[in-house]
């Protein structure tokens, strides 16, 4: 009897080529070249715009292998860090073309709420056993360092508005 709880097993049969008898790949080479991610000297120097494009390149990497090359196929919490994790970048982007003062708030108040929804999903993925250590804690980084840019932007933008 399977318990609710209990991780179920799937045997998946794979045609075998000449070239592997293995399991095939996640990634498909049609999917094109990846974008080399940012080091880490680059990033203590980047701006907000440049280091949530790169975290949203690393979700949607984490997502990939969280739902096709782990051993472990994790959808749920993975669609959420998914969504969440590149919507910061998506609402850091789009308040560079903001109306007013207000406006860029907003689109930044919504980026710093979204980058603390992914922290939570992050610690969810960790605590649950679907990342390891090294994998936590180099995205905990990224995501600290987008916090924290985030917060400082909002507290400026919030002074500003106000005071006005």
């Amino acid at each position: 009897m399977v318990m609710a709880y209990e991780k179920k097993t799937y045997n998946k049969t794979y045609k075998k080529t000449a070239k592997s008898a293995e399991k095939p790949s996640a990634y498909k080479p049609k999917r094109g070249k990846l974008a080399p991610l940012m080091k880490e000297e680059d990033k203590e120097k980047a701006r907000i715009h440049e280091l949530s494009y790169d975290f949203g390149c690393r979700i949607t990497r984490l997502f990939q292998y969280l739902t096709e090359d782990s051993e472990y196929k994790e959808y749920v919490i993975s669609k959420q860090i998914y969504r969440s994790g590149t919507s910061i970048g998506a609402n850091v982007r789009e308040s560079k073309h903001a109306q007013s003062d207000a406006d860029f708030l907003s689109k930044m108040s919504i980026a710093y709420k979204e980058a603390d929804e992914t922290n939570y999903w992050l610690n969810l993925l960790h605590d649950n056993g679907y990342i390891n250590e090294s994998q936590y804690e180099s995205l905990k980084k990224d995501m600290d360092r987008i916090l924290k840019l985030l917060t400082s932007i909002v507290k400026t933008m919030n002074q500003k508005v106000k005071g006005k």
